[in-house]
């Protein structure tokens, strides 16, 4: 393959549909018109992925005079021909138009030397509550829309296929404003929230050069759960594509200021006490002054505790700020997108990521975003999943996508690079 591609017009077995290739600032703009439109269907990560050696091209399906469908096609030589990719995409303003596009998208691969072509569609397959109950019935259309053209369905699944989710947690922010949004959070994500703010965590975007210190987190933290943590460079490029639209925040603590935030407590506490004993002594004695004294004597005991650990962290530490944690912020004009993240187990009990998640759903807010997607869960909804039982803390709720779907356009030539392969590996 010479790596040209077709640059012409795609007639339509419709006559007043038309598959087009658009220039960026195309795309760029009618993209932005679309409801639902995941970050990997941007020009900021078309950008990276171009510089990540990716060949782009930007599609679009223009029937009733607009462009109704459009998506960016990735593509990279592989044994044979080209491995096509559409990752979370297309986008559409009506999924009438999908199956014409995904027919039109089969002749592109085809006549432009594609061994394959993966398309792992965002439509929402079915929607379900913060704990796993669905909300609506199956979109079982959208998996027949593709079948039926002759793509191969990978199936529903569970857990990481490919290491990449079909089960996302999400949250509507409609009717949120930065004021009320910690009282949306569930019944312990909102106790959790006060008690982290209460610790004096701080939170920052990283300048690119300040990359290093997020990279460090991820690979401790990628060590500890056993999965490949990303490059620095990668960082650095997606810095760089994204600009603006995208925050690479760290959570930080001073422990000089923590203990002296925690005196402060203890001596507003310990007042509080003296009173109370005070009018014990006096001979004001009940079971609600006895309770009230049982909980002073409980929040005593833990500040002395904490007060001690944190002597102990500034004879550690000492009284520059310490990292907790980090994460991977996107902003879209449709969503605001968590990526990735890491923390120090050490630091486990300040809470900081959800420092951090409050920040991005405030900016959210701020920036005039109004959906956020936590992305991925298992799907599992036994009790084992805990990235779930952390996300559940802001009560959001569930959407299923779709999953993977594969064209080959020479079955034959693939199968026989597949046994070949298979030979070789023994």
């Amino acid at each position: 393959f010479n790596g040209e591609f077709y640059y012409g017009e795609l007639e339509s077995r419709k006559t007043n549909m038309t598959l087009k290739i658009l220039s960026r600032e195309d795309y760029e703009q009618v993209s932005a018109t679309f409801k639902e439109r995941s970050f990997m269907q941007s020009v900021e990560m078309a950008d990276l992925l171009e510089k990540r050696g990716f060949d782009i091209t930007f599609l679009g399906l223009e029937a009733d005079g607009a462009i109704q469908v459009a998506g960016v096609l990735y593509s990279m030589l592989m044994t044979g021909g080209l491995h096509m990719e559409i990752n979370s995409g297309p986008a559409s303003t009506d999924t009438a138009y999908l199956a014409e596009f995904y027919r039109e998208l089969q002749a592109y691969a085809k006549e432009n030397g594609a061994l394959e072509l993966i398309v792992k569609p965002y439509d929402t397959y079915q929607t379900f509550d913060s704990h796993g109950e669905p909300n609506d019935d199956e979109k079982s259309e959208l998996i027949t829309c593709l079948t039926e053209l002759g793509y191969h369905f990978d199936g529903l699944q569970t857990g990481y296929p490919g290491g990449e989710p079909d089960w996302h947690y999400v949250k509507d922010l409609t009717g949120l404003t930065p004021e009320t949004l910690r009282k949306s959070f569930s019944k312990k994500g909102r106790p959790l929230a006060n008690k982290t703010n209460s610790f004096g965590i701080k939170v920052r975007r990283l300048e690119r050069d300040e990359l290093h210190i997020f990279k460090e987190i991820t690979a401790s933290t990628s060590e500890r759960r056993e999965y490949v943590d990303k490059p620095l460079d990668y960082y650095e490029a997606f810095y760089d594509s994204f600009g603006d639209k995208c925050e690479f925040m760290i959570a930080t603590i001073n422990f000089q200021d923590y203990l002296k935030n925690l005196q402060s407590s203890h001596e507003t506490i310990a007042s509080e006490l003296a009173v109370l004993n005070q009018r014990i002594a006096d001979g004001v004695n009940s079971a609600k002054v006895n309770k009230q004294k049982a909980q002073l004597d409980k929040q005593i005991a833990t500040f002395d505790v904490r007060i001690k650990e944190a002597k102990e962290l500034i004879e550690k530490h000492g009284s520059e700020d310490v990292v907790l944690a980090g994460s991977l912020f996107i902003y879209t004009p449709q969503e605001a997108v968590y990526l990735f993240s890491g923390s120090y187990t050490e630091f486990n009990k300040f809470y900081a990521p959800v420092a951090l998640q409050e920040h991005v759903m405030t900016e959210s807010l701020n920036r005039g975003i109004h959906f956020y997607t936590f992305l991925g869960i298992q799907g599992i909804f036994d009790g084992s999943d805990g990235v779930l039982r952390f996300k559940q803390n802001f009560n959001g709720y569930i959407v299923r996508k779709m999953g993977t779907f594969r064209y080959y356009p020479r079955p034959i030539l693939h199968k026989v690079i597949a046994i070949i392969k298979k030979v070789l590996r023994r």
